[in-house]
């Protein structure tokens, strides 16, 4: 096994860790030493309780699972005056392109609620009724679609993503994922995801901490802060 090796930066690292945390344990601040020199950094995705190394992580085994999105089919009707530049979210009728605006209607929500139960293309019933099926989307890309000058008799399709954790639409993967990040993981620190009990950790991520987490592995960090004069009075501490 190579001997645990302390850069400069790791250094300044656990510098800032050991001053705000001046009584930190030898197994907390080994494990800020790894989540450094290995630049982890764990999230949280509440919906599963499951941690994840990183949120690239979740986002590749929500895709395994296929549950974190899927191809949806929206109608887009041209030359429509219910979109423009100042609009930031849309309600689409999935069934004829229809579209109301957040800032073009004053109840755009009732709007669409009220078309899709009257639309005459809606053909998909739920004991004899029309459902209310419909479409969001916040996604400028998306919008985008739906500001223009030409006009047309029939609607075009287009295929996007709809995300599975909350149904908007996004005009790409890329979209969906960000989305994701930005609104379903929670960041932590490694010492946070040792210290907890709420939650289960990925499988991947758990091999990935036992691993460093073996007394070889210990030693080696402890010899080599014992090495850098600002860390021996911390060292002498454990040792004690």
């Amino acid at each position: 096994m190579g001997k645990a090796v302390i850069t400069e930066n790791c250094k300044n690292a656990l510098s800032k860790y050991l001053r705000d945390n001046p009584s930190a344990e030898l197994v907390n601040t080994y494990l800020a030493f790894i989540e450094n020199t290995f630049n982890i950094q764990p999230v949280v995705f509440p919906k599963e309780k499951l941690i994840f190394k990183s949120a690239d992580d979740a986002v590749k085994y929500l895709e395994e699972k296929e549950t974190l999105w899927h191809h949806a089919e929206i109608k887009i009707s041209l030359g429509q005056k219910s979109v423009n530049e100042e609009t930031k979210r849309i309600y689409i009728c999935p069934f004829t392109g229809k579209v109301f605006g957040d800032n073009t209607h004053p109840n755009p929500q009732d709007a669409i609620y009220d078309w899709v139960s009257k639309c005459p293309e809606n053909t998909e019933r739920v004991g004899g009724l029309r459902v209310k099926r419909f479409f969001i989307s916040e996604d400028p890309k998306v919008i985008e679609n739906y500001i223009s000058k030409e006009t047309t008799r029939e609607p075009i399709t287009k295929t996007v993503y709809s995300s599975l954790m909350n149904g908007k639409i996004f005009n790409s993967r890329g979209a969906v994922v960000k989305d994701f990040k930005e609104n379903y993981l929670k960041p932590m620190s490694l010492v946070e995801v040792q210290n907890q009990n709420r939650f289960n950790i990925e499988d991947g991520f758990l091999e990935f901490i036992q691993e460093q987490l073996n007394e070889e592995k210990v030693t080696s960090f402890v010899e080599a802060m014992a090495e850098e004069e600002e860390f021996t009075s911390t060292v002498a501490s454990w040792l004690e």
